[in-house]
């Protein structure tokens, strides 16, 4: 195979182009903290900022800053057993797998190959291996079909078949998709018994709601989907949902100052990193004009 020309490999790692994932800003420690220490001022758990923090970070594209994040997931104050390492490392790595969902796959592989390599050795030989949790076959694609479909409906009822109805408008196959391979493989629970949860947490119904309206918020101009999800996240709640995972200062954030409180956090990460990164930087410096 022939080699990319000098002035081909040049534009691709262009500076305007932002080739490269995110280094964590100098302060980005102290962001978190103070994350941390209003979740606690609001009765907002663990697991609760750290899903909203890891996706706005995941989103982002800044693995060294998700190293800086489990270092303070895992102060002692935090600390809920002798596998808290295990269990913050793989709550991350689960809410780094869901992002794709929002904000596509090559964010998450830079992330979790980066995140994996930067954790402690000992912590790295204890992540599980098993992936047969989503694996598809003949026997579980009914079920996953199913899973997506609930996971839908809860979330946009009492719109869901409008809703449905309106994206195949845009492609026959677009709500295929959504539900089926991102509601039903990706979001919702895997249907066989989870791993030890002192370990292995899964990411569930709340917990995915959360880690939407982070991931949309950091992403920016989407704001008609933040409302979806903001109203997703209500729901879980409203239908009794939210019984079957609970998280301790969800019900806040399904109000109206919890929202609020939230979307501020993850602007606060946002700010740190230095805006979101899925649209600024084509711009020539001064002008406010793309660089074609």
């Amino acid at each position: 195979m022939s080699k990319l020309s000098e002035p081909l490999k040049a534009l691709i790692n262009a500076a305007h182009a932002k080739p490269n994932t995110l280094p964590a800003p100098r302060h980005i420690a102290s962001v978190y903290e103070r994350v941390a220490n209003g979740a606690l001022e609001k009765g907002v758990g663990l697991k609760a900022w750290l899903t909203a923090s890891t996706a706005a970070t995941f989103t982002m594209n800044s693995p060294d800053s998700l190293l800086e994040l489990y270092k303070l997931a895992n102060d002692s104050k935090f600390k809920r057993n002798e596998h808290h390492g295990i269990w913050t490392a793989e709550l991350m790595r689960e809410v780094g797998l869901k992002c794709i969902g929002l904000n596509g796959v090559p964010r998450t592989i830079n992330c979790l190959g980066a995140f994996y390599g930067g954790l402690p050795a000992a912590i790295r030989t204890s992540l599980s291996e098993r992936p047969a949790r989503r694996a598809l076959h003949q026997t579980s694609i009914a079920e996953t079909v199913k899973r997506g479909n609930w996971m839908w409906d809860r979330i946009y009822h009492p719109f869901t078949a409008k809703l449905t109805s309106k994206l195949a408008l845009s492609h026959p196959d677009l709500p295929v998709f959504i539900i089926e391979g991102e509601y039903g493989a990706l979001f919702s629970d895997p249907a066989q018994p989870p791993l030890d949860p002192d370990k292995y947490p899964d990411v569930g119904r709340v917990a995915t709601s959360i880690m939407a309206i982070a991931v949309l918020r950091a992403q920016t101009g989407v704001g008609p989907q933040v409302v979806s999800h903001i109203f997703g996240l209500r729901k879980a709640f409203e239908d009794g949902t939210a019984e079957l995972e609970p998280i301790e200062g969800a019900e806040w954030l399904a109000g109206n100052e919890g929202p609020t409180w939230l979307l501020e956090q993850v602007d606060a990460i946002v700010a740190e990193l230095g805006g979101s990164s899925f649209a600024p930087g084509m711009e020539k410096a001064g002008t406010g004009k793309a660089k074609l």
